[in-house]
């Protein structure tokens, strides 16, 4: 039986019972004698329909439909006349106040439920496109116009979400010359819901490192503060969020970051790419986790790429996940490439199940480019040198 709730209006019992009867095989009914009961169980729950007769007692249907119009909750909800009145005033005037259909007493049952079926796929249509271009708006609104550039270095990004929905975040500021902060993160849920809260919420870290960036530059130091905003504040009190949070200071070839639960970034390195493999705990869960900074210094010839888990659980044709391992061979490959991120992407679908991503996709990646004595004599060796886990520039 269909989620949808369908609010039938009559005031003839027998004729409500049998509607009731009829469509609650298919859709959840609520019915009601009068406009005034009508009002009371709308208050309770608006339906997705409103089936209602004309000439009823206390208030009649045209009334009840009026009342409607004056609510922003209601005045969209569809709406079907039952009457015996076959006259075109009637009918014109039932137009005139935005009645999507009118049905003449007495009636084919099943002409009913064919018209009730198509009004809801309609209705269900237009919501799926208006979802659709708001979500497409957060989307546009949640990337960045510029991606953050300095000399020696490459970046490249790439950000596809998943039809209207989803709460993949990417941001760059740059709060003083030489010093770039690269936010990365992923909101629980999907749809518009997570949409909603994951621009919430990237707004919420962004006044955070403007704020504090007057008095600290460590990323764990601010992605503890985001996490009290996330315990502390009402709206966002229900919301958990992974965030990957870099500090890139490009002059001294260095990066610093914390991670709260986000997927771990892959450098590549001396052995090829390896998985950076530190992370805390994921954001709105604990009051008082604790998050951890991470220095890495950067070679020439080397990469820190992220993403998000859209990437990860790709599933594959041999009906596994992508998973870390997945995801160290493809960056690999993708390494050296004119546009290594679209490489990945291209060889990655090219070994999925399906054509497409099944979630929204997001990757940054950064590169130090080989030196120019090192390009002269031939390819750059991959290699990295972390500093020690825990030190703040």
């Amino acid at each position: 039986m269909s989620q949808h709730t369908i609010l039938i209006v009559e005031d003839e019992h027998t004729l409500r019972r049998l509607l009731e009867y009829r469509l609650g095989k298919q859709y959840s009914v609520r019915t009601a004698a009068n406009g005034e009961e009508a009002l009371e169980r709308i208050a309770e729950e608006v339906p997705r329909l409103i089936i209602s007769d004309v000439m009823m007692p206390k208030m009649d249907g045209f009334a009840l439909q009026a009342a409607l119009q004056e609510k922003d909750e209601t005045k969209a909800v569809p709406f079907i006349f039952l009457t015996a009145k076959a006259d075109e005033a009637s009918l014109l005037r039932g137009r005139r106040t935005g009645v999507d259909d009118y049905i003449t007493k007495p009636f084919d049952i099943d002409q009913l439920l064919s018209r009730v079926n198509r009004l809801l796929e309609r209705t269900a249509q237009f919501q799926s496109q208006l979802d659709a271009k708001i979500g497409q708006d957060f989307s546009q609104k949640l990337m960045p116009k510029k991606m953050p550039s300095a000399s020696g270095y490459r970046t490249f990004f790439h950000s596809a979400p998943r039809e209207h929905g989803g709460g993949d975040i990417f941001d760059c500021t740059q709060p003083r010359p030489g010093v770039h902060f690269i936010t990365i993160g992923d909101v629980m849920g999907k749809g518009l819901q997570a949409k909603f809260y994951a621009f919430s919420f990237l707004g919420y870290i962004r006044s955070t490192l403007h704020a504090m960036l007057r008095t600290t530059s460590s990323p764990a130091e601010l992605m503890t503060r985001v996490n009290q905003v996330l315990m502390d504040d009402p709206p966002l009190e229900d919301t958990f969020a992974s965030l990957l949070l870099i500090k890139w200071e490009p002059e001294r070839n260095l990066v610093t970051y914390a991670n709260a639960g986000h997927c771990r970034p892959v450098l590549l390195g001396p052995r090829g790419a390896e998985v950076v493999s530190y992370s805390d705990m994921i954001l709105g869960l604990d009051a008082n986790a604790e998050f951890k900074d991470t220095s890495l210094i950067l070679q020439p010839g080397s990469a820190l790429v992220s993403y998000t888990d859209g990437l990860l659980e790709q599933v594959m044709k041999n009906g596994e996940q992508l998973g870390e391992e997945g995801i160290l061979q493809f960056v690999q490959r993708a390494h050296g490439k004119a546009d290594p991120v679209q490489a990945l992407i291209g060889n990655v679908l090219e070994e999925s199940s399906e054509t497409r991503f099944g979630d929204d996709i997001l990757m940054f990646w950064l590169e130090r480019e080989a030196s120019r004595e090192r390009q002269s004599r031939g390819p750059a060796p991959r290699w990295f040198s972390p500093f020690s886990e825990g030190t703040e520039s």
